[in-house]
């Protein structure tokens, strides 16, 4: 997973024992409602955070974590936290707000891209043209220009294998 945004605030190195190491970052995203973000990183990927300043857009690849703790008494709680892995800078020339391939972003198109979908035009057809996935005077079995060819003909009394596993 990955946040996009902005960074608010780089914390310092927190040695919170001998052997373990963490540093928060808090990245606010840039949408219609902004949601700062803390994300942890630990470790060696403390290092990560040195050449960040906040103001800067960037792009974190994030982990989800989650825990099971039972207090004294015996009651369970749960905890969650956002573990950063990796953090860069989006590339200039490709546009803060797009995905870069490779990186989270679905293949052969965009986030907030239109997908085409049943009942709406395809690309290149506007509106009053005629939509092949509308059904215009009768069904689809008896109707050749409906977009779909014809199903074939099947013997109701003849068992036809097939390779289900059911």
């Amino acid at each position: 997973m990955e946040v996009l945004g902005r960074i608010k605030m780089v914390g310092p190195v927190q040695d919170v024992s001998p052997t373990f190491r963490k540093r928060e970052v808090v990245v606010t995203t840039e949408e219609q409602y902004p949601q700062h973000i803390l994300i942890e990183f630990t470790q060696d990927k403390c290092d990560l955070l040195n050449s960040f300043q906040p103001g800067e857009q960037v792009r974190v690849g994030i982990n989800l974590r989650g825990r099971e703790w039972v207090n004294p008494q015996g009651e369970t709680r749960y905890f969650n936290s956002i573990q950063g892995w990796r953090i860069d800078r989006p590339q200039a020339q490709q546009g803060y707000n797009q995905p870069q391939q490779g990186y989270g972003a679905p293949q052969g198109g965009g986030y907030g891209q239109p997908q085409q979908g049943y009942n709406q035009p395809q690309q290149g057809q506007g509106y009053g043209q005629p939509n092949p996935f509308e059904n215009q005077g009768g069904g689809y079995a008896n109707n050749n220009n409906s977009g779909f060819p014809p199903a074939p003909n099947f013997n109701q009394n003849q068992e036809a294998e097939d390779d289900l596993p059911f």
